[in-house]
């Protein structure tokens, strides 16, 4: 009777069944009374946690990693912000990307609170328009922080470098590096140090998606094209309507999504990026892509590879139940991801206005499909646990849709140019972890959905997701 109601509570909360099983989502209270729509997570030393809201203040925490959350403290540390989306702890100081600049502060005289404000880079324009967002990253590899510009209203370009992906040095110098951004909600590196970011379905954007900020290159949206000035090669200008493989064999700048995420299906409003880096301290996931999504409270998780010089790779459910619309997120070395919400401007499945969650693997792996990689011929499938032979190995255990988008200035795009892949073997590994599944008609370009209902892992267990979809942007000679 217990697991039962156990069970419905979970359903009506817009929990997958048997999360607990595995990950413990834990809500961090906030201080009483006060507003923390978050727009950024910063990790300090001590184990202490800085936040930053929406509406300009930064607070630190205490207790946020200890078992008994109702003695977490705050205080606070700075106000007068405007909208910080990106901040890191470094030497001492909070780095941080507003609206109008980046900007790094500290305190100076010790009685902890901020008293020193510099600016590092504000060579970009703004002109106060709600969508005018700057989201910013940790420092890359050489020390720069990327810097991601929305549109302005999330439809054209007003305001200077709006649409662009810049690059700012630890001297504060200005690099525009990628043009053809529209509507970003995050931003964050793979295992290997190259930059992503997530662009949200509108004008250029059949879907939302997850993207490589490869330098020099054009992300899809031709709105801020004028900016490129004598600093950087003319972006390319699409055809309306067309499609992006089309478009992208034209124009060799022209970089795809990497992960495109169907639209209501996976998500609605990617946002924060988190590289899983944990070395096994998160679950079996070390150097997967964890994306935060707003509008559906959830965690998406993400296996990528490169082929033939691009990324690609597949996107699966992953946590859900946040009380709120997910903005940033970043892991601590232990593993603990720590989430930050809102629901201001953006409605969500989470019934919060604001919240502040972490989530820590119980130690126990579900059964689930770990990566799905591209194969000349069809995909291999390697699992979290070993697979049953019988149901793995039979090819009508699994199902395939594939499609694609319009690619065009118009608002979002109906999913078209279906097909129907046909899978015709699956042959399983020695070891019972792989499975190759042979498959007829992969289109190039096409998200390919992939259901398993039916497998079973050699312990009779179902997959805790039987879905994937994986973007084939190239496929493998």
């Amino acid at each position: 009777m217990k697991a039962a109601l156990l069970t419905l509570a979970l359903l009506i909360s817009g929990v997958h069944a048997g999360q607990e099983e595995y990950y413990i989502r834990e809500q961090i209270p906030t201080p009483t009374n006060e507003v923390m729509e978050l727009g950024s997570i910063a990790l300090l030393p001590d184990k202490q946690v800085a936040v930053a809201d929406r509406r300009g203040d930064i607070w630190i925490c205490n207790g946020a990693y200890d078992a008994d959350l109702s003695k977490v403290t705050w205080r606070k540390f700075a106000s007068g912000l405007h909208e910080p989306f990106g901040m890191f702890w470094k030497d001492g100081w909070l780095y941080l990307t507003q609206r109008p600049e980046v900007t790094r502060i500290k305190d100076s005289d010790g009685d902890g609170t901020a008293d020193t404000f510099e600016t590092i880079c504000d060579q970009w324009g703004i002109n106060g328009d709600y969508h005018e967002f700057a989201f910013g990253s940790t420092p890359d590899k050489d020390g720069n922080i990327w810097v991601l510009l929305c549109l302005t209203g999330s439809f054209t370009s007003e305001s200077p470098w709006r649409g662009w992906a810049l690059r700012v040095t630890p001297k504060g110098e200005m690099i525009p590096t990628c043009s053809g951004i529209r509507s970003p909600g995050g931003i964050g590196f793979n295992a290997e140090g190259d930059a992503f970011y997530t662009d949200n379905q509108g004008p250029w954007n059949g879907s939302s998606g997850l993207k490589w900020l490869k330098p020099g290159s054009f992300q899809g949206n031709p709105s801020g094209n004028n900016w490129h000035g004598d600093k950087f090669p003319a972006p390319p200008q699409p055809a309306d309507p067309s499609r992006i493989l089309t478009e992208r064999r034209k124009f060799p700048e022209f970089v795809p999504p990497a992960v495109i995420l169907p639209h209501a299906k996976v998500g609605q409003s990617p946002s924060g990026i988190a590289c899983d880096l944990s070395s096994g301290k998160f679950g079996p996931w070390q150097k997967q892509m964890l994306i935060g999504e707003q509008t559906h409270s959830q965690v998406q998780r993400i296996n990528l590879e490169k082929v033939n010089g691009l990324y690609q790779g597949a996107v699966f459910h992953f946590l859900e139940g946040f009380e709120a619309g997910i903005v940033p997120m970043r892991q601590a070395e232990d593993g603990t991801l720590f989430v930050g919400g809102t629901n201001r401007g953006w409605a969500s499945r989470g019934s919060k206005p604001f919240t502040f969650e972490r989530v820590r693997w119980t130690g126990k792996t579900p059964f689930e499909v770990h990566d799905m990689s591209a194969r000349p011929d069809g995909f291999e499938l390697t699992f979290t646990g070993p697979v049953d032979p019988v149901t793995a190995g039979d090819p009508a255990t699994y199902a395939m849709d594939a499609w694609t988008y319009i690619y065009q200035s118009k608002y979002g795009s109906p999913e078209v140019d279906q097909t129907t892949p046909k899978i015709t073997a699956a042959t399983v590994s020695p070891d019972k972890l792989k499975v190759r599944i042979k498959v007829e008609g992969l289109t190039q370009g096409h998200v390919h959905h992939l259901t398993a209902k039916p497998l079973k892992s050699a312990e009779g267990k179902p997959l805790w997701h039987p879905e994937a979809w994986y973007t084939l942007n190239e496929i493998p000679k």
